[in-house]
């Protein structure tokens, strides 16, 4: 089991769950409907992703290869790139500061950070150590 990969699964999941109920609560105040809809994306992303993370946690001592940390580092950047830049693109969509441009740029690279995540978990478990 990966400790390192536990510990921060299960920070981005209580992360998860505080920045879900924000939205439910108090962002409905400051934005509108379509912004809502845009933090709530980040945030069931990273739920999801937090699930795959764990996986990788408890598969990579059965499956110990560079493909399982592979997985694991892709999904770390995935959540922090992908959802971090939808709560930065809402957060500044209510402060209606700056430029959205670079924000907006790291969202499909977080996509691309998950699905290479995913693909690596696949080799992680079908490659020999």
């Amino acid at each position: 089991m990966n400790k390192s990969f536990l510990s921060i699964a299960a920070l981005f999941g209580a992360l998860s769950v505080a920045l879900g109920a924000f939205a439910a609560h108090k962002l409905r105040e400051m934005v509108g409907p379509e912004d809502v809809a845009t933090f709530e994306t980040g945030v069931r992303y990273q739920f999801y992703h937090v699930f795959a993370l764990l996986t990788v946690a408890l598969l990579s001592e059965k499956f110990a290869n560079r493909w399982m940390l592979r997985a694991g580092n892709c999904f770390i950047a995935g959540i922090i790139l992908f959802s971090g830049s939808l709560y930065v693109l809402t957060a500044m969509k209510a402060a209606e500061s700056g430029s959205l441009k670079l924000a907006g740029y790291a969202t499909p690279i977080g996509g691309l950070f998950f699905i290479a995540g995913w693909f690596f978990l696949w080799l992680g478990v079908t490659r020999k150590p």
